[in-house]
């Protein structure tokens, strides 16, 4: 007489703890994807933060490029002001567009190539590049596991109900892809 109740209940509880799990599943795949994010904004930060630098460096030896200044400024600041991964790839495509100009005017002036500040920055430049590069890898492989994980049944019965969305790649344009480059 109680073997078909504790059957019923074995399986309620069964079923109880499989629904944990996968909620728990999905809130950690979330928190990875978040985390990926904050990692791409750090480095992104870093960047931001060389790009005063490289200007005002450039600026010391280019007296008449103010228009390159102002495009780059502006373009940092669009940049940092992005909130969504379109919107940085957006505006990460402009200030990568902005940062090849300010390079092709710092080949203009031999005496700025020659200065190890500019060096050092250009250098510190490339390397935040990779490390965008590499983050935005990491954050694309995170959103492409928890994406499966609310398309794959039954994960997306509960993905629904929980009110968990699908999350959008960071596809930069292939421009932000390429460190900016100074020929020597």
């Amino acid at each position: 007489m109680f073997t078909p109740l504790w059957i019923v209940l074995g399986a309620v509880a069964l079923i109880a703890i499989w629904f944990v799990a996968t909620y728990n599943r999905l809130i950690q795949s979330r928190n990875r994807v978040d985390e990926a994010w904050s990692d791409i904004e750090v480095q992104m930060k870093r960047r931001y933060d060389l790009i005063p630098n490289l200007v005002d460096t450039v600026k010391g030896y280019t007296k008449h490029e103010e228009g390159v200044f102002t495009k780059v400024t502006e373009a940092r600041t669009a940049a940092m002001s992005a909130t969504t991964p379109a919107d940085h790839a957006k505006a990460e495509n402009m200030l990568s567009s902005t940062l090849k100009s300010l390079f092709a005017v710092a080949e203009a002036y031999p005496q700025l190539q020659a200065v190890q500040s500019f060096v050092d920055l250009q250098h510190n430049l490339t390397d935040a590049e990779d490390k965008i590069q590499a983050a935005r890898r990491f954050y694309n492989a995170n959103i492409r596991d928890f994406n499966t994980m609310l398309q794959v049944f039954p994960t997306n019965l509960i993905a629904g109900m929980f009110g968990f969305l699908k999350r959008e790649f960071y596809d930069a344009p292939d421009i932000v892809n390429e460190a900016p480059k100074v020929q020597f």
